[in-house]
């Protein structure tokens, strides 16, 4: 899957986050760096809902955009 996100770069690092996936950021000394770590705290925020809807009855539904 493809997902959005924002880079910023600070004084000392960068930060990024995923404007579709409510508080998943992440940061890295480099673009490289943090681009790197946005993918594995979107992996692991998808793994936390994942568990949280596990024995809920979930459905999916297709928009337009």
């Amino acid at each position: 899957m493809k997902y959005k996100i924002v880079l910023n770069k600070t004084d000392e690092s960068y930060s990024v986050s995923c404007p579709g996936l409510p508080g998943c950021w992440s940061q890295g000394e480099t673009e490289a760096e943090a681009i790197e770590n946005i993918k594995d705290a979107i992996q692991e925020y998808l793994a936390a809902i994942y568990e949280s809807v596990k024995d809920t009855d979930v459905r999916e539904v297709e928009v337009a955009v």
